[in-house]
């Protein structure tokens, strides 16, 4: 054991925590949307048995992709379709392409479902939540396509430490501790966006705009191309600059509104103090 936790390895175990707490922000807006959907009472105990399961299979998968990572990343089939497209699919590809579809599908769906008249009978208290099974069941398959590529980036960060053991019980201990930082920042999240449901538009397009990120990248994984073009995936940096813009334009918009609203005010006092006035001297 004291060969494990040497100060390299903690160094290393520090980083893979950083890594997986990085590139779990996105999950974390999934979870605090998708629990939601059930009634209020259930809605912590959803995000906490959800993420406690993905922990479980999040360890389970880190033993399945060290064992047979060549599987996944070998080509399962190809698609040629003239000039239009080409495609060399492998497992790896399907299940990033597969999350990246149904993130983008989920995002367009709530906001569509945002913005329609169906939507003011829940306003009004009227609404169908989903069964608290169905909403861990989603939780827990979205944990695991978000763990593909946190896993694989994990064991390229390890890939200098030669003991398997030692590897295995790094990650193990970065992903259970980094589940832990979930369930805890998921609650929290899933409380601010209680009280600022104007930040839930926000989040249903940085939900949108991972989605893509997703596709993108499954895209290049199976060397994706339409018209000899090749799909590029979109870069973390970009990803992070993109949340920032939006979130900058949601602030200026929402104190641009508050102006445009204390204007309107004004404007309709004013408007009845003259009508008042014109009263008194009538």
């Amino acid at each position: 054991m004291g060969e494990i936790f040497t100060l390299a390895n903690i160094g290393s175990l520090l980083m893979l925590i950083l890594l997986q707490a990085v590139l779990g922000f996105d999950n974390l807006l999934y979870i605090s949307l998708e629990s939601k959907k059930t009634e209020e009472s259930k809605r912590k105990r959803v995000r906490v048995i959800g993420i406690a399961l993905a922990i479980v299979l999040r360890i389970g998968l880190l033993f399945i992709l060290m064992s047979l990572i060549d599987l996944f990343q070998g080509e399962l089939f190809h698609i040629e379709w003239g000039n239009f497209m080409y495609s060399e699919v492998n497992g790896h590809s399907l299940i990033v392409l597969f999350g990246g579809g149904f993130i983008v599908y989920t995002a367009m769906k709530e906001i569509w479902h945002m913005i329609s008249h169906e939507n003011l009978n829940e306003e009004k208290g009227e609404v169908k939540h989903k069964s608290s099974n169905s909403v861990i069941a989603m939780i827990v398959i979205m944990n695991l396509v978000f763990s593909f590529d946190s896993i694989l980036s994990a064991m390229a960060l390890t890939s200098h430490i030669d003991d398997y053991t030692t590897e295995l019980v790094l990650m193990s201990i970065a992903i259970v501790i980094s589940g832990l930082l979930m369930i805890l920042l998921a609650n929290k999240v899933a409380e601010f966006l209680q009280k600022n449901r104007m930040f839930e538009v926000l989040g249903l397009f940085v939900l949108f705009i991972v989605g893509i990120m997703l596709l993108t990248e499954g895209g290049h994984l199976a060397h994706m191309k339409f018209f000899d073009e090749p799909i590029t995936p979109m870069s973390k940096t970009t990803f992070y600059f993109v949340i920032v813009v939006l979130v900058i334009v949601d602030i200026v918009q929402s104190r641009y509104q508050k102006k445009i609203i204390s204007l309107e005010q004004a404007e309709e006092e004013k408007e009845q103090r003259e009508k008042n006035e014109s009263n008194f001297i009538d």
